[in-house]
């Protein structure tokens, strides 16, 4: 059996996974533009122009000739690369038109409304943890179902379906199956969404399905509803379910640092912003050049794919502060791009800070002497996938 590939521009250090790999930092070192294969399970592999420095990334991610790398073509098999009604497949006026209809449910102030709803959702998960007891997997009963829980109440989802739609979201991260699998699997996710909105649309809830529906239906078609609605449920549930994995871990590996995210409530909102640095969970789609453009004094060529790695990019030494490669949840937000930047930035990048703000503190006060139940070489990373992770995290108190 093959060897799983890993996305180079997301390639993290041999027994060191919160790191990139050693490749990441040769590439940002050097002044010409790398050109690296890409594995990918729709298209087959590909040739892409890496940018590794947090200053090109931004600067190219602003730059409107740098368009989404699979645009929706009507005529080719349906994949998450490849369906309507998904944002990361539009460019431009399409794009603005369909983000428009969603935005006004991610304002901050809409975020902030959520609290106690969030609040809730993380006290049953603690009870959960509590009645399962020590040696627990702190991934199925804490870090997937608190967002899980809150992007189904949020979107209209049946909670009891949580199971089939998890295990669809994981085959449509993952990098190493088949095309035909993601097909498949996308297809079986469109029916199950389907059903959802046309129910909406019978009787629209009191929820962003409903409302999608109520405010802008005649604008909608159906296959639109099905990709905003599988796109915002995959997107809300995996992302944060794997920060949430990967933040645990890494703070019960620095107990220092735990103390400050446990302890101190006015250090909370810096110490997420770290940790989002730190774990950099998901990587950018690819994008293509729809005109040639420059990228410090070299050219990037109309038609030429374009790969970013968040994860080095977050730790270039050109951001000026102090060893970006060691964690220190004390200290000064630092730019990142871990929701990426420009016009496809995260929408819901608010909600994910509501979900880890809350969660982080509850459970190490909850269980104040946590700890991880294997030994820490031997955690079960998720680092071939599209979203960085923790397979399984057995913890004990």
């Amino acid at each position: 059996m093959d060897e799983p590939k890993v996305l180079p521009t997301a390639a993290r250090a041999t027994g060191c996974p919160y790191a990139p790999a050693a490749e990441l930092y040769e590439m940002q070192k050097s002044e010409e533009l790398p050109r690296i294969r890409i594995p990918n399970p729709m298209i087959g592999e590909f040739e892409a122009v890496a940018l590794t420095r947090y200053s090109d990334i931004r600067s190219a991610l602003n730059d409107d000739r740098l368009q989404m790398g699979f645009v929706f073509d009507p005529d080719a098999p349906r994949t998450m690369l490849n369906q309507p009604g998904n944002l990361l497949n539009y460019n431009g006026a399409e794009h603005s038109r369909l983000r428009r209809m969603l935005t006004a449910a991610f304002t901050v102030k809409r975020i902030r409304a959520l609290q106690p709803m969030v609040e809730e959702v993380v006290a049953e998960r603690l009870d959960a943890l509590a009645a399962e007891g020590p040696g627990v997997d702190l991934v199925t009963e804490f870090s997937t179902p608190i967002p899980t829980q809150v992007i189904c109440h949020l979107l209209g989802v049946p909670y009891a379906d949580r199971a089939d739609f998890q295990r669809r979201a994981k085959v449509g991260l993952d990098i190493n199956t088949s095309r035909e699998k993601q097909i498949e699997n996308l297809a079986e996710l469109d029916a199950y969404m389907a059903e959802l909105v046309a129910a909406h649309r019978r009787e629209p809830g009191d929820n962003m399905l409903g409302i999608l529906v109520r405010d802008h239906g005649p604008e909608l078609t159906d296959d639109e509803l099905v990709g905003i609605g599988n796109m915002l449920l995959i997107a809300g549930h995996e992302t944060t379910a794997s920060m949430l994995s990967a933040g645990t871990a890494l703070l019960l590996q620095h107990p220092e640092q735990l103390a400050v995210v446990r302890d101190d409530p006015s250090a909370i909102d810096g110490a997420i912003e770290e940790l989002l640095r730190f774990c950099s969970p998901a990587t950018t789609m690819p994008r293509q050049a729809a005109a040639d453009l420059q990228v410090r004094d070299q050219v990037i060529k109309k038609g030429e794919r374009v790969m970013t790695s968040i994860l080095v990019a977050n730790r270039d030494p050109d951001i000026e502060a102090p060893d970006l490669d060691t964690l220190d949840v004390r200290r000064p937000p630092q730019p990142h791009i871990t929701f990426g930047y420009g016009a496809h930035q995260c929408l819901g990048q608010q909600l994910a800070r509501l979900e880890l703000r809350v969660a982080l503190p509850a459970l190490f006060n909850r269980f104040p002497t946590l700890a991880v139940g294997v030994d820490h070489d031997e955690i079960d990373y998720r680092t071939t996938a599209l979203v960085f992770g923790v397979n399984r995290l057995p913890v004990t108190w």
